[in-house]
C-alpha cells in the first residue's frame, strides 16, 4: 500500500508501535503532540486493516460457505453487505463472501489518493472522518465474526493473545476518538468491558 511509505506517516506508525511496546494501550492510542488528527486516524486505520487481514487470513480455512452461510456475530447479529455504489440494496451472503467484499472495499478506499492522501501537505477531504468511521465500523464486524464463530480455531492456532491485543488496541483507539457508535459494538460488549476494566 503506497500510503504507508510516505516518511512522515511511517514515523507516525513507528511512534504507534513504540508506544504499543510500552504496554499502555490507553496512552498508545492518544494523538501525539502536534500531529494532525486526520493523519493519525488514517495511519492507524491502515494498520488495523493490515492486522485484521492477517488475523482473518489465519482462519480462512475454517470460515467457509458451509460453516458460515451468513455473516454473523453470534445468533443475534447478522450483517448484510452493501457498499452504496456497486451494491446499493443490502444482500445476504456468506461470511467469507461478505469479508471478501468488505476487505476489497476497504482496500479501494485506502488506495484512493483523494481520501487517503499519501503526500505530505495534501489535505484530507471534508468527508474523511465519516469514511474512516465507516471503514472502522466494518472492520469491527470481522473481529466480531472471528470472536463469535471462530474462537476455537484461534485457540487451536494459539493466536488468541495476538487477536486479543489487536482487538484491545482497536477498541481503545475507536473509544479515544469516538469513532464507532456504541450500538455497533454490542456484539462484543462483554469482551469490551472486560478488556477495559483491566486498564482502569
Amino acid at each position: 500500500n503506497p500510503f504507508l511509505f510516505c516518511s512522515h506517516q511511517y514515523e507516525l506508525l513507528k511512534h504507534a508501535e513504540a508506544t504499543l511496546g510500552s504496554g499502555n494501550l490507553r496512552q498508545a492510542v492518544m494523538l501525539p503532540e502536534g500531529e494532525d488528527l486526520n493523519e493519525w486516524i488514517a495511519v492507524n486505520t491502515v494498520d488495523f486493516f493490515n492486522q485484521i487481514n492477517m488475523l482473518y487470513g489465519t482462519i480462512t480455512e475454517f470460515c467457509t460457505e458451509a460453516s458460515c452461510p451468513v455473516m454473523s456475530a453470534g445468533p443475534r447479529y447478522e450483517y448484510h453487505w452493501a457498499d452504496g455504489t456497486n451494491i446499493k440494496k443490502p444482500i445476504k451472503c456468506s461470511a467469507p463472501k461478505y469479508i471478501d467484499y468488505l476487505m476489497t472495499w476497504v482496500q479501494d478506499q485506502l488506495d484512493d489518493e483523494t481520501l487517503f492522501p499519501s503526500k505530505i501537505g495534501v489535505p484530507f477531504p471534508k468527508n474523511f472522518m465519516s469514511v474512516a468511521k465507516t471503514i472502522l465500523k466494518r472492520l469491527f464486524r470481522v473481529y466480531a465474526h472471528i470472536y463469535h464463530q471462530h474462537f476455537d480455531s484461534v485457540m487451536q492456532l494459539q493466536e488468541e493473545a495476538h487477536l486479543n491485543t489487536s482487538f484491545k488496541h482497536f477498541i481503545f483507539f475507536v473509544q479515544e476518538f469516538n469513532l464507532i457508535d456504541r450500538r455497533e459494538l454490542a456484539p462484543l460488549q462483554e469482551l469490551i468491558e472486560k478488556l477495559g476494566s483491566k486498564d482502569r
